[in-house]
């Protein structure tokens, strides 16, 4: 596929926002299919005479093809191109959508989640990061938690549209209309995605302004650091999944209602978009590992202040404050891996941490349950998270701390 060489004046410029806004737009619409699939579980169960359990299948399945899907679709960007790689996600979405709202079973309408996962919203997630993070140097750091923020958006829009197309025209049908709608407009926007980075083509000639040695990022192999920042992103996931998963529940077993619940989710999330555009400013003036490092630390914070309070209105609270310091955390690896990595490898080396935060999602959501199981207590569910997130905060201060080294040693007279 031909793409358009890359001008040094396309960092930062115009045409980049241009980009930015189709990017947007393209992981709200790739990315609808992880929020909407619980608003329709209970007229699938229903539909399809299947227990919570069976009806939840799909999500898992998807989420799980979600993250080996990072790796395949961000090395391929990286060698072919973004188009490509959109247009066949876009394929995928739109194949996955209408599958589902013809599925005769449970495991046909979870196989078209996988499919949707593994090659669809794969596609607009941990690839798009990477590309946001190559046309911006000046505001890399808010460009990306836009791009990062669809996510969210996409979370906030979709399941109200749903609803109300679940109640006026069914399931199958809203399922349908939706895959055409969204692959028809990633389609269109793909087009905007043409031109290969401009860091990717000028690196070997800029690279006497380079500070940092890409060959050894933190001083350590390139393969070392890759599984530091993956270990990272499953910790920081797993203690971030404890509220994101089981505060409904949560809620539910203090008697306030799963109603309240949701609200505080709905809260939670809402407060996350707000957050990754803060974080992404902060990151643009003290860079990628700084900025994962004072998330994880607040993280931290968030997750201790569920221990002593219970109430419901200091839950509001409490989830709200942890929307606000959590949102930051996975739009960091994106720009961590901008400023120590090869650019070249940016698409791959972002969907594998990618990859590590799902994962991380999926086993702390089923951990928790887990624990509370074994010890009929929450708190010590928290408590779990809270260890997680001391791992990633362990891992964030001693790259920091080689960061730290590495740039005294660069000032110290020779």
């Amino acid at each position: 596929m031909h793409t358009t060489p890359a001008d040094p004046s396309l960092i930062d410029s115009r045409q980049a926002a241009w980009r930015l806004l189709a990017t947007l737009g393209l992981v709200v619409l790739g990315n609808s299919s992880m929020y909407i699939v619980s608003v329709v579980l209970p007229a699938v169960q229903t539909e399809f005479g299947v227990g919570r359990a069976d009806a939840s299948l799909p999500y898992t399945l998807m989420m799980i093809c979600l993250g080996l899907g990072g790796l395949i679709t961000g090395r391929l960007a990286d060698r072919r191109g973004l188009m490509p790689v959109l247009w066949v996600g876009a394929l995928a979405v739109c194949g996955g959508f209408v599958w589902a709202g013809m599925s005769g079973s449970i495991w046909a309408f979870g196989l078209a989640h996988g499919l949707m996962g593994l090659i669809g919203s794969s596609s607009t997630f941990a690839p798009l990061m990477a590309d946001t993070a190559l046309w911006w140097n000046r505001r890399r750091g808010i460009a990306v938690a836009i791009c990062a923020s669809g996510n969210y958006i996409a979370g906030t829009i979709w399941p109200p549209i749903v609803q109300h197309g679940v109640e006026t025209l069914g399931w199958r049908q809203t399922y349908i209309l939706l895959g055409i709608f969204c692959g028809v407009g990633m389609l269109l926007l793909a087009t905007r995605m043409r031109q290969r980075p401009p860091l990717v083509t000028l690196a070997p000639a800029n690279a006497s302004t380079v500070q940092v040695d890409r060959s050894r990022p933190f001083g350590l192999q390139p393969a070392h650091a890759q599984g530091l920042l993956f270990v990272a992103g499953v910790a920081c996931c797993v203690a971030m999944s404890m509220p994101q998963v089981h505060i409904v529940a949560y809620c539910s077993d203090l008697g306030f209602g799963a109603a309240r619940g949701a609200e505080m989710l709905s809260l939670m999330l809402a407060s996350g978009i707000v957050s990754r555009l803060v974080f992404g400013v902060i990151s643009d003036r003290i860079g990628g590992i700084r900025t994962l490092l004072l998330g994880s630390f607040l993280q931290g914070v968030a997750l201790l202040m569920f221990l002593p309070f219970d109430g419901m209105v200091p839950l509001y609270i409490v989830s709200a404050m942890f929307g606000l310091f959590q949102g930051g955390i996975v739009p960091a690896y994106a720009i961590i891996i901008r400023e120590h990595f090869n650019p070249k490898e940016a698409g791959a080396r972002v969907g594998s941490v990618i990859m590590a935060t799902l994962l991380g999602m999926a086993l702390g959501g089923w951990m928790s349950g887990w624990v509370f199981d074994m010890t009929g207590s929450y708190h010590a569910a928290f408590l779990n998270g809270i260890a997680w997130n001391l791992l990633n905060l362990s891992i964030a201060s001693w790259l920091f701390w080689r960061v730290r080294k590495a740039e005294q040693g660069a000032h110290r007279p020779t």
